[in-house]
């Protein structure tokens, strides 16, 4: 008897404007630390032409490849695929639906910095990836 696949427990949208730094870093870490658990996304609003050097490097210090990644337009239809929506700085440009958890990370942008100051930012990502999980797992359980 052959068992099937375990649905993910939630879906996570991560959503920054160029899809190039945080939400790929963020995106990384979910995948890496949960898993298929989770279904994991991440768009922007106006995406960029490729993943942040200096984002891919960071993540791969502490052992996660997203260098393979490309960032993607944010489209109304993966916010509405996606349980919780977690915006990066996108401001106005994240569609709003109801039903959804929508959390808003204020994080500083890596855009045009070298590792060294993406570090910071990649170990708060991965902090609050980390309590994002417990979240989701907590509301699974109750």
């Amino acid at each position: 008897m052959s068992s099937s696949p375990t649905p993910p427990v939630a879906s996570v949208l991560f959503v920054c404007v160029h899809n190039a730094g945080r939400s790929q870093m963020a995106a990384g870490f979910l995948t890496h630390l949960a898993g298929e658990r989770i279904e994991v996304r991440s768009a922007g609003s106006l995406p960029a032409e490729r993943v942040n050097p200096a984002a891919v490097e960071a993540m791969r210090e502490v052992g996660v490849d997203i260098s393979a990644e490309q960032p993607k337009v944010l489209t109304t239809g993966a916010v509405r695929a996606s349980d919780y929506v977690i915006t990066m700085g996108c401001g106005d440009a994240c569609p709003i639906f109801p039903g959804k958890h929508y959390r808003d990370w204020a994080l500083d942008d890596p855009a045009g910095q070298g590792v060294a100051a993406v570090r910071p930012i990649r170990d708060e990502i991965r902090r609050r990836v980390q309590a994002l999980i417990a979240e989701i797992d907590a509301r699974r359980e109750a």
